[in-house]
């Protein structure tokens, strides 16, 4: 069944890989005439949604089976270069008949030129993979159901929520952080810096968006700032930086045509002749 599957759906892959690449470059058209960040961040994941939920159902997913965006894509973020991480979420570990199934599926998305990071677990599994690793607690965190089942994402939002312990997951991102800071010899001042991870980076503003969420108090710099935790000056300095670090990402991925995050020196003198462009917009 699989390899008819697979043969059945090699035209519409092509159509659809076709359909990316134009839909692709008129994001970066609109981006490059006038550069707002959810132009291609938000365009981005919501072209990606699209041709996954369309593959969904041309594989004929099971119906109590459903496919989930999560991490960067859960919060309905992607960068010009980014993965796609999703969780394929099945009542039941899959049969022989499923794994194919799975395996047409997570082809077809390579195919048509995503370069997928995907998971196939139940809910239990689920819940013991965040409960052993941070990251996968982390990435459950921003989970988005894109088609299948709600009532099985239902029931994993749920649970995931009852299993968080925020204390321990605060501990846990701390320590994380620590050990990443380490990498990069603790210092935001590198010649090179890694404008997602190094200290200062991207990484730090979502740490804090990751803890906000952990503990109910908000998904957003404005969220925070309702609730008193910082003032809405320093909200909007966080956005505003936020915003510099998002522009500095999609740039270097546009000028290395991969997911690069380094701003190396030989990419430097370039991408300040275009921030200078970038910076007369405010988002």
């Amino acid at each position: 069944m699989n390899d008819a599957l697979t043969t059945s759906l090699q035209p519409l892959l092509a159509e659809a890989r076709k359909r990316m690449t134009q839909d692709m470059a008129q994001l970066r058209v609109e981006y490059e005439a006038r550069p707002h960040t959810a132009t291609v961040l938000k365009g981005r994941a919501a072209l990606v949604d699209r041709e996954i939920t369309q593959l969904w159902m041309t594989c004929r997913m099971p119906a109590e089976a459903a496919v989930v965006a999560v991490g960067g894509y859960g919060r309905g973020e992607l960068f010009p270069a980014s993965d796609v991480d999703l969780l394929i979420l099945l009542p039941d570990p899959p049969d022989e008949a499923m794994q194919a199934r799975l395996a047409s599926l997570v082809g077809g998305l390579w195919d048509i030129g995503l370069e997928v990071g995907h998971s196939v677990r139940t809910v239990d599994e689920c819940l013991i993979a965040a409960a052993d690793d941070i990251t996968v607690q982390t990435s459950l965190l921003e989970a988005r159901l894109l088609t299948g089942s709600a009532i099985l994402f239902a029931e994993l939002a749920s649970r995931y929520r009852e299993a968080l312990d925020v204390r321990t997951f605060f501990k846990a991102k701390l320590l994380e952080q620590e050990q990443r800071y380490a990498r990069f010899n603790d210092t935001p001042y590198a010649l090179e810096p890694n404008c997602k991870e190094s200290p200062g980076g991207l990484r730090d503003l979502q740490m804090l968006g990751w803890i906000a969420r952990a503990a109910g108090l908000g998904r957003s710099w404005r969220d925070l700032a309702r609730r008193r935790l910082i003032t809405g000056s320093e909200a909007g300095e966080l956005r505003n930086v936020e915003r510099f670090l998002q522009h500095l990402r999609i740039r270097l991925h546009y000028l290395t045509g991969r997911a690069e995050d380094r701003l190396l020196f030989d990419h430097q003198e370039k991408i300040a002749r275009v921030l200078d462009i970038c910076l007369l917009y405010t988002s």
